[in-house]
């Protein structure tokens, strides 16, 4: 009889190949999830890993059981084993600036981080629910999300896995504070148990502070846990008065509070508060003194040298209160500062005309800070003091055009002559576009009346100033640093070093001026502009921050009121002495170093 030879396909059903001959020209394999391979599966990576043949990426989930043979590749050493950490705030933005390919802005990264706690797999998720949905959106170079947060099966799976091991109390807390968050604990040890809480507050679950108030630590929880929570509540209504809900927000307080700080100078280790989680969960739209709170939060970024995140709370009041003065004066004002031209006119056309008589006389309590808040009388008040902050911003506008001496004019205006009147800031700014002598008297006066550091610190600034005094002026710049105003510091530094005699030390003052530049997010003053061109006349670097800007050599002309020709001609002088002849280059001049 005749011996039958199968044919090759037969032969490999029959006699199935080795799996790692198989997988002999493979280079590199991925293996994603590994802790969910059944025996066989790891016992193939384990083999491939022994063979060395094939280079191979293996993940698994911390804290879930994982096969014998896959944890065997890390415990004998035939693969490293690197642990992934959760992603911080900055690199969080980092990442998502390149997955989108350009700027996002600081609001949106805090949001995209605290929703998704740093996961790369939940931040994943959420960025393209939220791109697929068409929340993102691109305005003035500035990538930004506004909204809730989208559930998606595959985010919710993320997110239950974090609390599916909490069962029993534990779990009937997380459901109540989910279906009635901020909450308060009535009488401590009453109800819910200390014990209880403390063992969530331990797993990082929620939060407890000192008027046991009790909030979910994870944004996304509440979502999750809030359909489990009403069917609690309803089978169980005595359970529902376990915990009960406090006011619904603090935000006049908070308001106050960021008045007072911006004043006072104490300006780092601002807590988050009701405000700001409103911001982020896109909450709080039947709510009156959000704006204002925006607008107020948006003052400390910009005192602070936070330039983008001035920009984003300005942004963020706008979208609740689209002609809220104060949100589009600091607007105006933080776009100044990054070379932003068209945003900053755009702003301040929607805010109040530049009146002399706008002014309405207040005590000198209320334009020292400590009143600004005070709501009697607060018809002509509240005028003057949108006023205040659109002239403020109209200078920095002005300083950013190139036309210092209408600059000037506006901060002068905005100083007015009143002592009664005197805001410390508008008085500084007067000091920061080279005139100090006309304002050292009134600074110092108003720094005997005013509570906190900062006021004197302004008015030592100004005296050192007049007095030309570089030691001084970099222990200024010091004391500012230490209050948290990075921009104020860097420009005092930047003052020090053109008024150092000794080349080492204007070197050194130089130096920290550009370190402290360095972190306020783009912005550039007068005082930067100088230490950064200072082989440049005044009238070239007028024109060369108008170029900057954007401007046309005949825009340039028209607004200085000379010909083109005289334009054409210091821009030709300042290109052969800074060494560029490339315009679209000119903004990259402007950085201190």
């Amino acid at each position: 009889m005749p011996r039958l030879t199968p044919s090759p396909r037969l032969a490999g059903l029959l006699c199935p190949p080795d799996p790692v001959e198989a997988l002999d020209g493979v280079r590199v394999l991925v293996v994603d999830d590994a802790h969910l391979l059944d025996d066989s599966s790891a016992a193939l990576v384990l083999r491939l890993a022994l063979k060395g043949r094939t280079r191979l990426l293996v993940t698994v989930r911390e804290g879930v059981p994982v096969p014998r043979d896959v944890s065997r590749l890390w415990e004998e050493g035939l693969l490293p084993r690197m642990t992934l950490a959760l992603l911080g705030e900055s690199e969080c933005g980092e990442l998502l600036s390149r997955a989108v390919g350009g700027y996002v802005d600081a609001l949106t990264v805090r949001r995209l981080h605290r929703a998704s706690r740093g996961d790369l797999r939940l931040l994943r998720e959420l960025v393209v629910a939220v791109h697929a949905g068409g929340d993102l959106s691109h305005v003035s170079g500035t990538w930004t999300w506004r909204g809730v947060p989208p559930m998606t099966a595959r985010a919710r799976e993320l997110v239950e896995e974090t609390i599916r091991d909490v069962g029993g109390d534990e779990r009937e807390v997380l459901e109540l504070i989910a279906s009635g968050r901020p909450l308060k604990l009535v009488t401590p040890g009453a109800g819910v148990t200390c014990g209880v809480l403390e063992r969530l507050r331990a797993r990082g679950l929620v939060t407890v502070n000192d008027r046991f108030s009790i909030r979910l630590v994870h944004p996304l929880h509440g979502p999750v846990l809030r359909a489990a929570a009403e069917r609690r509540v309803a089978s169980d209504p005595s359970g529902a008065r376990r915990l009960l809900p406090t006011s619904a927000t603090t935000l006049e307080a908070e308001c106050e509070e960021l008045a007072v700080r911006a004043y006072s100078g104490r300006l780092s280790g601002i807590p988050r508060g009701a405000g700001e989680r409103m911001a982020e969960d896109d909450t709080g739209w039947d709510e009156p003194a959000m704006p204002e709170f925006c607008a107020r939060r948006a003052r400390v970024a910009r005192l602070r040298g936070e330039t983008r995140e001035t920009i984003a709370w300005s942004r963020e009041g706008l979208r609740r209160s689209p002609h809220h003065r104060a949100c589009l004066a600091e607007l105006a004002h933080a776009s100044a500062y990054i070379g932003d031209l068209t945003t900053a006119r755009q702003a301040l056309s929607r805010g109040p005309a530049p009146r002399g008589d706008a002014r309405t006389r207040m005590s000198g309590d209320a334009r020292t800070g400590m009143g600004e808040d005070v709501r009697t009388g607060i018809g002509g008040y509240v005028r003057t003091r949108m006023w205040l902050a659109t002239e403020r911003a109209r200078t920095w506008t002005l300083a950013a055009e190139g036309d210092l001496d209408g600059a000037l004019r506006s901060a002068l205006r905005a100083a007015g002559d009143d002592p009664l009147e005197d805001d410390m800031f508008a008085l500084h700014d007067v000091a920061r576009l080279g005139t100090p002598e006309l304002v050292v008297d009134r600074l110092a006066d108003l720094a005997d009346r005013a509570e906190g550091d900062l006021a004197p610190l302004l008015a030592q600034h100004a005296r050192a100033l007049a007095g030309r005094d570089g030691e001084a002026l970099d222990k200024v710049a010091r004391g500012l640093a230490d209050l948290g105003l990075a921009l104020y510091a860097a420009e005092a530094f930047a003052h020090a070093a053109l008024v150092h005699d000794d080349r080492r030390a204007s070197q050194s003052s130089r130096n920290r001026a550009a370190a402290l530049a360095g972190t306020c997010q783009g912005a550039r003053s007068s005082a930067l502009v100088n230490l950064a061109l200072p082989k440049l006349t005044a009238r070239q670097r007028q024109i060369v921050s108008l170029a900057a800007a954007g401007l046309t050599n005949r825009q340039i002309a028209e607004q200085l009121t000379v010909s083109i020709r005289t334009v054409a001609n210091h821009l030709c002088d300042a290109y052969a002495r800074l060494g560029s002849s490339d315009r679209a280059d000119l903004g990259r001049l402007f950085t201190v170093g």
